[in-house]
Formats: structure tokens, C-alpha cells, sequence
């Protein structure tokens, strides 16, 4: 693997260049559809059966044939509800009451709904008129038995899982779970709850990046901190290595720091240590180890969430097999703040989007944007993304955004 070892590269080459690297997981297994919340389908799901599975009333009215609105007034010979069809004697000159849903008796031609209809004892007269066909909703006129459903790489949530309940389908073959090996390193770093020394700091990285994975539905092997130390971090891989798909480091990847972090991964791997033109997040690895895949995010706390976000997403989607972009889509929306920026990287600041008085879109900045502001993810919903070679932005210049997904939404 090229090492780019000078210069900046990219966030869109270097997400090219992990994506062209890697291919899906191909292990799968059978979950009742109550248990496959977040999983990745590993075929496509075809329907078992029409929806509706039979013709039934889209509106509460009068079932008849065409034929009898000659005869007028038709008497009411019975009624048909939902879960209950209409079986009895069905002479020329009638009709039949019938509900929403309900099964079309046989003979049917339309449904009047009961809003044109006329009351007269027990017959009706119809007001308005009559279209052969209408408000009858045909057998598989939403799905046909055998049409696919699901494709192969859909992720299955509130949308997709009721759809295979009302088709009856109780499992369903996804793809396993990811499994993700976490570290952090660094001998200034101490775990969230215990007491700081002089010189410490929590660890929110890994805290963050833990979190996100949950969110991804990843199965996530937490090694901890690792202390500044060539042997506890070679051991630290090497139990990485051997238990997960992945291992997501935070720290070490930075130019002054240690040399053997980076001379033990190119020991133990393939590894590419890249200097991204982004702005925060400009340190970043990736690359193989014996048995796994490598991503090295930065040690400043924005610096690796935005990482994580803008290339590691990416990445397991496609070890899942999903398909569809993993990112949303931007927009270009008006800046209701004005923005500081130096040309050179791609920036990523943090930004709330809402609608100005006018009803228009517009987004604002949520102040300080320093790499180790970890605040601003909190009171923003959407990344503002300006240019490489873009310098200061003023009130009204258009800008373009990209709306957080569920990884960053609260």
C-alpha cells in the first residue's frame, strides 16, 4: 500500500482508497425480525403472499354490480366488514353495506362511498356517478407474491421490520455483527469517573467512538487505555488482531509523537499514515494487520469523532454490506453567522441549521471551533463544509451543509 508520507491528501481519495480495499463481511445468520433491529439484510426478501392478500373496500360504502344502477333504489341485502365477508344471497337490484378493508363479495364491480349516498328505508339511491372498478383495491395491488421486497444490504429499522411482520415473515438472514477492537493511548489519559492528576485528561475519545459503534450496531471489544509503552501496545494489537475485524486506535498518529506506534504498525501491517486536507482531523491511519483492518484516528477529541464520522462510518457500511450512502446528502442553505477560515483544508465546523422568520433555511455557527472544543458537537446538527481553498465566509454567502444522521443526533 502507497504510504503517503508527505503533502495532504483528500478525504474523498482516502475514503476511495479504503473503500476499494475491503469487501463485506460474508458470514450471515437467522434472526426472528423482533431481534434484527439495525442488521444489514444478507439477501434480498421476496413476499410470501399478494398485499392485500384478497380485493377489499378502500372506503366505508355500498358494494353493487353496474349493471343494477338501472334498477335504483337498491335494496341493502347485507353487510361486510373486515374479518368478516359478506356470504349471503346477493339478487339483482341489491347491494351490499361494506366497511374498509372488507372482502369484495363476490360479483362486485365498485363501491360507492356511503358520502353519495342516499338513504331511503332500506334501499339507497346513489348521488353521484360510478366508475367501474372504483374503491376496490385489488389483490396484490401493494405487493405481488414473489416481488422482492427488501434488496440484499438493506439496513432494517422502524420502516422495513413491520413490513416483513405484515407479510408474515418471522426471520430474516442478515449478516453478522462487525466486531470492533477499541483502544486508546496515551499516559495522560484516565478513564471518565476516576480523579485527574496534574496533567491528565479524561479519555473522551474512546467514550465517543464507543458510543457510535454501539449506535452502528457493531459488537465492540474495549482494550482501554494503553500507556505509552512499546510492549503493552504490541500486546494490545495483538489481541485486537486476533478477536476483531477491526481495530480503531485513538492517539499515537501524529507527527511528534512516538515513533515506535508507527514503526510497530508497520511491523505488525500494512499501514498508510496519512496527512488529510481536512480541517479538524488532518492525522489519520489505515491500513491491514495479520487479520484485520487498521484506522488510527487523531487524539483530539473533535479531531477523532469527525474522523470516525466522515471515513470509519463509511467503512463498516461496507463491511456490512449495506447499501446507500452512509452519509447524507448536503444542501447548500444561506450563513446566518459569519465564519472564520484560512484556505488550505476542507473544514468541517460545527453549525445549527433551523429556519430564520422568514421560513428559509439558514445556519449559524455554534462559536469556538478548536479541535478540542468536544462542546460544539452538542448544540449542532449539521457539519457546515467549506472548501479547501475557501477563506472567510460573510452573513448571507451561501454555504454548503450536512445534516448529522443518528450517529450524532441525541
Amino acid at each position: 500500500m502507497e504510504a503517503f508520507t508527505a503533502g495532504l491528501i483528500s478525504l474523498d481519495d482516502a475514503l476511495a482508497l479504503m473503500l476499494a480495499a475491503i469487501t463485506p463481511v460474508t458470514e450471515t445468520e437467522t434472526l426472528p425480525i423482533t431481534s434484527a433491529a439495525g442488521r444489514i439484510t444478507a439477501c434480498a426478501v421476496t413476499s410470501p403472499l399478494d398485499v392485500p392478500p384478497f380485493a377489499n373496500s378502500a372506503m366505508d360504502g355500498y358494494a353493487l354490480k353496474m349493471a343494477d344502477l338501472a334498477a335504483q333504489p337498491l335494496k341493502v341485502v347485507g353487510k361486510a366488514f373486515a374479518g368478516a365477508p359478506f356470504k349471503g344471497e346477493w339478487p339483482a337490484g341489491s347491494c351490499v353495506r361494506i366497511m374498509t378493508g372488507a372482502p369484495i363479495p363476490p360479483g362486485t364491480e365498485a363501491v360507492v362511498m356511503q358520502e353519495q349516498v342516499g338513504e331511503d328505508g332500506d334501499s339507497i339511491r346513489i348521488l353521484a356517478d360510478v366508475i367501474e372498478g372504483q374503491n376496490i383495491r385489488l389483490a396484490g395491488d401493494d405487493i405481488l407474491q414473489g416481488a422482492t421486497v427488501l434488496r440484499t444490504g438493506t439496513r432494517l429499522g422502524a420502516a422495513e421490520l413491520p413490513l416483513l411482520a405484515s407479510l408474515g415473515i418471522a426471520e430474516v438472514q442478515v449478516r453478522r455483527k462487525l466486531r470492533v477492537a477499541l483502544f486508546s493511548t496515551g499516559d495522560e489519559l484516565q478513564p471518565v469517573g476516576q480523579t485527574l492528576a496534574e496533567g491528565q485528561i479524561y479519555d473522551t475519545n474512546r467514550f465517543a467512538v464507543r458510543l457510535m459503534l454501539d449506535k452502528l450496531g457493531c459488537e465492540t471489544i474495549d482494550l482501554g487505555i494503553i500507556p505509552d509503552d512499546r510492549e503493552a501496545l504490541r500486546e494490545a494489537f495483538r489481541l485486537a488482531d486476533g478477536q476483531a475485524d477491526v481495530v480503531i486506535s485513538s492517539g499515537g498518529v501524529s507527527v511528534g509523537e512516538a515513533d515506535y506506534t508507527k514503526n510497530l504498525l508497520e511491523e505488525l501491517g500494512e499501514i498508510s499514515f496519512w496527512k488529510l486536507a481536512i480541517k479538524p482531523g488532518k492525522p489519520f491511519a489505515f491500513g491491514r494487520l495479520s487479520n484485520s483492518w487498521f484506522c488510527g484516528l487523531p487524539g483530539n477529541p473533535v479531531s477523532a469523532a469527525l474522523t470516525f464520522y466522515q471515513l470509519v462510518q463509511p467503512l463498516l457500511a461496507k463491511l456490512t454490506g449495506q447499501q446507500g450512502p452512509a452519509l447524507p446528502p448536503r444542501q447548500r442553505v444561506k450563513a446566518a453567522t459569519g465564519l472564520k477560515k484560512s484556505p488550505g483544508r476542507l473544514d468541517f465546523q460545527r453549525g445549527h441549521l433551523r429556519r430564520n422568520a422568514q421560513g428559509e433555511l439558514e445556519v449559524h455557527t455554534t462559536g469556538p471551533q478548536g479541535s478540542h472544543v468536544f462542546s460544539s458537537f452538542s448544540q449542532a446538527n449539521c457539519f457546515i463544509v467549506l472548501e479547501r481553498d475557501r477563506g472567510n465566509v460573510e452573513v448571507g454567502e451561501w454555504v454548503e451543509i450536512e445534516p448529522f444522521n443518528s450517529l450524532l443526533e441525541g
